[in-house]
């Protein structure tokens, strides 16, 4: 339990070590960072007892740039069958877990082990709940996040859940709505998710709020806004979805985002 193991995008994986080691050694824990180059994850390996726990203990996960998703605890060898008595073997030392992810790393291996995860879940689930190991939706409990690099080899680790990503791996795994006028409406959508808990929306994005999209065609971001009921004043020198201004809610402005100045007070820009 002395390893935190950390996702990133694919090529990241320096800065992944650079920055959990600047941290370690701000907090005062000793030990050292590793990664092979787009490998999609890195290592700290803590090198006092308790490191791993303490890190994260000291450290907000919010805090971090590069690493996705973050977890102490260590590499388990697997058999070929019945891997999972193995798993709750290693867990012996475990506390109870309020939650389970099963993640990959973002690799084409990777995203290979993904159907054997969605398989192998369930059975394992079933064997957590049986154990005593693994309750249902508690959030006061620690998450229990198995990475796989292989079949064969997994990272058994542990996470506190309001200081981890919000989502298996930190991809967060959001729908195009069809409506919408370009896939980089997502990228706002994302940005909500991170920074207003979802249970804020309906006080902090309503449809009494006004808001400037600067640089908006076609309106990928402009159309998160109308969704929500904005008005919407959208800059941008290239033409507008039809769509949107079929709602009413937008006023297209051909101006330089870089220059524009709202003449009255907007909520969002």
């Amino acid at each position: 339990m002395n390893t935190v193991f950390m996702h990133c995008r694919p090529g990241f994986e320096g800065e992944v070590c650079s920055e959990i080691a600047e941290h370690a050694a701000r907090l005062n824990v000793s030990g050292y960072a590793k990664a092979k180059p787009s490998a999609a994850c890195a290592e700290f390996v803590c090198t006092e007892a308790g490191g791993a726990e303490r890190l994260m203990q000291r450290l907000r996960f919010a805090e971090l740039i590069f690493p996705r998703q973050w977890a102490r605890g260590s590499f388990v060898e697997l058999p070929e069958t019945d891997r999972i008595s193995v798993i709750l073997e290693h867990m012996a030392d475990f506390p109870v877990c309020g939650s389970l992810w099963l993640e990959v790393v973002d690799t084409n291996d990777g995203k290979e082990l993904s159907n054997f995860c969605k398989k192998f879940e369930g059975h394992l689930r079933k064997a957590l709940l049986k154990s005593g190991k693994l309750v249902e939706n508690a959030d006061d409990k620690p998450r229990l996040l198995l990475t796989f690099k292989s079949g064969r080899e997994v990272f058994l680790g542990l996470a506190e859940s309001n200081n981890s990503a919000m989502w298996p791996m930190g991809i967060p795994r959001l729908k195009f709505p069809r409506e919408a006028p370009s896939r980089s409406t997502l990228k706002l959508e994302e940005a909500w998710h991170h920074f207003i808990p979802r249970d804020q929306w309906d006080d902090r994005l309503h449809s009494d709020m006004t808001g400037v999209d600067l640089g908006a065609a076609p309106g990928g971001w402009t159309w998160q806004l109308v969704n929500r009921g904005m008005l919407v004043i959208a800059i941008d020198n290239g033409p507008m979805a039809e769509s949107l201004m079929d709602t009413g809610l937008v006023q297209h402005l051909m101006a330089d985002g870089f220059t524009f100045k709202p003449k009255q007070p907007v909520d969002w820009m």
